[in-house]
């Protein structure tokens, strides 16, 4: 090979490589991304399973503490947070304040938040009715209520329901932040999901006549 050949392939050889190499950055950054997506997906999945058996758990319990907003039981079912421990539990890779917050609602026929017809999902639950909102806790090590109101006591688990009161559907929604490691496809990526079921039916003598009429 003579030399101005030589010379030729070291140019060529010093361009291609920081393309390579970005290739191969880009590859493990989506990688990862990708991962903390399943993540999310599965945890929204195994949340709702849980919360749609728990239509007769009953209230929550209120925390006390600086950072915890102001609560009375009535404001979050226990479904809540039996949801929100159940993600905290799933023992992922994805490190929980990854996690932005996570939504637990009366879903509407469209599987969303509010009234019927409502397509938008919305960040918090502060003007969304039957729709509590948690965020990660680090003091508490744990995802605890910070917003919302919805009354255990008006979900109808009854079936089938009656066409004036049908049997209520549980949403949960859930937005993470996926930090890029390199930074040189930005600081991060947003991902959200969101999944819904209907309530298992409660046993029949909780299902009182006209109850839920």
């Amino acid at each position: 090979m003579r030399r101005g050949d030589h010379g030729a392939v070291a140019v060529e050889f010093a361009l291609i490589v920081p393309i390579l190499f970005l290739m191969v950055l880009g590859i493990i950054e989506f990688a990862l991304a990708l991962r903390d997506h399943t993540v999310v997906t599965s945890n929204v999945r195994m949340a709702v399973r849980v919360a749609a058996t728990g239509a007769g758990a009953g209230a929550g319990s209120c925390h006390t503490g600086p950072e915890e907003p102001p609560c009375a039981p009535q404001n979050s079912p226990a479904l809540a947070q039996e949801a929100a421990d159940a993600i905290q539990r799933s023992g992922t890779e994805m490190p929980e304040d990854y996690i932005e917050y996570i939504l637990i609602y009366q879903a509407n026929s469209q599987g969303y938040p509010g009234s019927e017809g409502n397509t938008t999902m919305p960040t918090s639950c502060a003007s969304t009715p039957s729709c509590v909102r948690f965020t990660w806790r680090d003091s508490a090590n744990q995802f605890r209520y910070s917003g919302g109101t919805w009354d255990s006591s008006t979900i109808n688990a009854c079936f089938p329901g009656t066409p004036s009161a049908p049997q209520d559907r549980v949403g949960v929604y859930l937005r993470a932040r996926h930090p890029f490691v390199t930074g040189l496809f930005g600081a991060g990526i947003t991902l959200s999901e969101r999944a819904v079921m209907d309530f298992e039916p409660m046993p029949s003598d909780m299902c009182k006549a006209g109850e839920h009429e």
